[in-house]
């Protein structure tokens, strides 16, 4: 065989001109049409489809520029708008595009080791990216205080709020389960749902608020069950360690605090015999050695047995939040699916008895 030979200079493949159209046709005359070459078949389901190349449009969102540029240097101070034991919070006016924040000061100097902890954590709650929980943009460390920058939500909290209506307490009980399992899923447990920490927009959108700085400045190098939060709505084996074996399941004691903070929201009152704001020994008696509160009668059965699914004695038999995203108090006024699965009443122990 002869070897192939590039074409001279000046000629392009498939040219028009003479020489081109005389070397087609000699190709044609050479053609066998008794000899075939079977392809190989293409099977769709293992193709892989080649990445399409990066277009010169493509831009990172407004919001991501946003976030990358929030500099400590570049927000100034409004108002307080909260505090606590752990520290206090500012609304907080980001200059270069006039958005709201709030900013919240961690008091105490802490060890390096405490404070390295402390910031790895909190990098790992910026990736925390859910419509119901506050979202945690930044942190930064200024004159010896970690801050921590957070969503601001013009409405404020829900503490001190009556919803006596079934209807739109169904919906705040949603969201905040929405938030509560996305941040199980993640293994991030709250450990301090209370009204305060729950957040509302002019939008009525509920959000989780604090539901990692007070966790992890308390438990700094210590397990879950170190004492952080408010009693009032701690569940019973958290507050006495003799109770349930000496074992504490962050999850179940979300759901505890949350079916209180629920009941409150409904009663427009704290739901146990003493006030929220009582000495620890009749707290913790009123928590731990009554029975847990319950809905009264002239609750819908449904809300009445929500109630009594979030707050049992004994932790595995309360609901997750998963499951109580399913019960019929929330199912039946979310607008989606009215049929709950029969079986799903069969996933834990009845709760116990209600009364008439």
């Amino acid at each position: 065989m002869r070897p192939n030979q590039s074409p001279p200079p000046g000629i392009g493949i498939g040219m028009g001109t003479g020489m081109g159209n005389g070397t087609a046709n000699r190709n044609k005359q050479r053609r066998r049409p008794d000899l075939t070459l079977p392809l190989p078949q293409r099977d769709p389901i293992v193709a892989v489809p080649l990445p399409l190349p990066p277009t010169t449009s493509s831009a990172p969102s407004t919001s991501h520029q946003q976030i990358q540029q929030l500099s400590f240097s570049d927000l100034d101070r409004i108002n307080r708008i909260g505090s606590g034991a752990g520290g206090t919070v500012y609304k907080v006016i980001h200059r270069p595009t006039g958005r709201p924040f709030a900013l919240k000061v961690i008091y105490g100097n802490h060890e390096d080791m405490v404070r390295s902890q402390i910031c790895r954590e909190i990098e790992i709650l910026r990736g925390v990216n859910h419509p119901n929980v506050v979202k945690c943009h930044e942190f930064y460390e200024h004159n010896g205080e970690i801050q921590v920058l957070l969503e601001f939500l013009d409405g404020g909290s829900l503490e001190g709020t009556h919803i006596s209506l079934e209807a739109h307490l169904s919906d705040v009980a949603r969201q905040i389960l929405s938030g509560m399992a996305y941040l199980h899923r993640r293994k991030i447990v709250h450990r301090d749902i209370k009204p305060s920490n729950l957040l509302i927009d002019s939008r009525k959108n509920v959000k989780i608020a604090d539901f990692g700085v007070s966790r992890i400045l308390a438990q700094t190098m210590d397990p879950c069950n170190s004492s952080v939060g408010t009693i009032a709505y701690m569940s019973p084996e958290r507050i006495n360690t003799d109770l349930n074996h000496g074992q504490y399941d962050g999850y179940a004691g979300d759901i505890w605090s949350l079916g209180v903070s629920i009941l409150e929201f409904y009663l427009g009152r704290f739901p146990f015999a003493v006030g929220r704001q009582g000495d620890w020994a009749s707290l913790m008696c009123a928590i731990c050695m009554s029975q847990p509160p319950e809905a009264p009668p002239t609750a819908s059965r449904e809300f009445r047995n929500f109630i009594a699914c979030c707050l049992q004695r004994e932790p595995a038999r309360r609901w997750t939040a998963t499951q109580l995203l399913q019960h019929p108090f929330i199912s039946r006024n979310s607008g989606g699916q009215r049929e709950v699965n029969q079986n799903l009443h069969q996933l834990l122990p009845p709760p116990r008895p209600l009364s008439s």
